[in-house]
């Protein structure tokens, strides 16, 4: 299967990009792909062979799962590279272009579900993620 990227692009500085999308304590205010989920507890070490957890939760309770990986690039402001539980590769660029900051993730695709729905799941959550640093900025 090819890779699946996905990519939104904000008017905000790249440093305060890269901080809302590393610390833990903004992760849990954006990781999640609709209203009826929520991310109750997100660990992450942005380092070289860093772990990082982001707890995925429904608001019901009825159904969660860990996101984990493993850093194995880090590149501040610029790239962070990481392996998830299954194996998988992911990596994040983030590109400053004529004053907005584009965020674009890659991902090796898994075999469960259609390539359209993890499109748009990981897709979700980078809007998400947008739509959280913009309540920020205003």
């Amino acid at each position: 299967m090819n890779p699946i990227t996905v990519h939104i692009t904000l008017s905000t500085p790249i440093e305060l990009v890269w901080e809302y999308f590393t610390s833990p304590s903004h992760i849990t205010k954006w990781c999640n792909a609709s209203d009826t989920w929520e991310c109750p507890l997100a660990e992450n070490d942005v380092t070289v062979e860093g772990k990082f957890l982001t707890l995925m939760r429904a608001k019901d309770h009825s159904m969660s799962f860990p996101f984990k990986g493993t850093y194995t690039e880090v590149a501040p402001f610029e790239k962070l590279a990481y392996i998830i539980e299954d194996e998988r590769k992911v990596t994040v660029t983030f590109e400053e272009r004529a004053g907005d900051t584009i965020v674009t993730e890659t991902f090796e695709p898994e075999t469960i579900h259609p390539e359209d729905q993890q499109r748009e799941g990981w897709q979700a959550i980078l809007n998400n993620f947008k739509k959280y640093v913009e309540s920020l900025e205003q």
